[in-house]
């Protein structure tokens, strides 16, 4: 059975400690790594069976897959830690993947694999299959509450606060990998849906930040050769404004599908 080692101990990876302790997760977990050690051994006293805390060169020395729940910038190092070990990573902030390219040639090189699960976005099967033949567009709209996009890069860099809006204002319109670094703790779906469809710099994004809005939203729309595909989701969000539960349920049930004998979609 494939165990596994998580990296980051905030939203993403108590939810899946917790998921372990509940027997919805069953793969065995081999410990936890994270920057804030003292937080993450609070909460790892709070599990009645808590994997052990250990420093990250550990966990990737015991663990078969590494899962990253720590942020984009976290990859570049990890990634190249866990593959120089010839383990596999699953990558939560797949954005860091468009700015970092180098870390899909280094899997490649060393025969890992980098799982990255469809988290807050339904459909990327559709997606993967329409690009097998032309795509003509992929436009993406998302929309979020004002306190999960506040204090992103591109609205910090321009000197702009989203808090004291009275009404849904549009903040940003470009391509995924624009998106992806002025925003890169909100839209990981926006990197996802560009590499499932016709990549970062063709996939156009476009926010709106929504005062009062209580759900990650987002719709997207895929025109080609197949026909058009229209998707609409509206995630709650977990503790962590930025992050909906959808996403923990998809990276549970990825992991999960890895030992599977059946594999569900394309």
């Amino acid at each position: 059975m494939t165990s596994i080692g998580i990296v980051g101990c905030g939203a993403i990876g108590q939810a899946l400690l917790k998921a372990s302790e509940a027997g919805s997760l069953t793969l065995p977990i081999m410990g936890l790594s994270s920057r804030t050690e003292q937080t993450a051994r609070a909460f790892l006293s709070t599990l009645h069976n808590p994997p052990e805390y250990c420093s990250q060169t550990e966990l990737v020395a015991k663990s078969d897959l590494i899962v990253e729940a720590a942020g984009g910038d976290v990859i570049p190092e990890l990634a190249y830690e866990t593959f120089q070990s010839g383990k596999d990573l699953m990558a939560i902030s797949v954005g860091a993947l468009i700015s970092h390219p180098e870390i899909l040639d280094m899997a490649k090189e060393r025969s890992c694999k980098i799982y990255a699960p469809s988290g807050a976005i339904a459909g990327l099967d559709g997606i993967k299959s329409a690009s097998s033949g032309r795509i003509d567009s992929v436009v993406m709209t998302t929309r979020k509450p004002v306190e999960a996009l506040e204090g992103s890069p591109h609205l910090t860099e321009r000197g702009i606060s989203v808090l004291g809006l009275t009404e849904e204002q549009e903040i940003f319109s470009g391509t995924a990998r624009e998106a992806c670094l002025g925003f890169p703790a909100n839209v990981n779906v926006s990197a996802a849906v560009s590499f499932a469809g016709i990549g970062p710099d063709r996939t156009q994004i476009r926010i709106i930040a929504v005062p009062g809005l209580d759900r990650n939203c987002h719709d997207i729309v895929v025109e080609g050769e197949f026909g058009r595909l229209h998707i609409e989701i509206e995630n709650i969000p977990t503790e962590n404004p930025r992050t909906g539960r959808l996403t923990v349920m998809s990276i549970i049930r990825t992991l999960q599908g890895i030992a599977h004998p059946l594999q569900i979609g394309t």
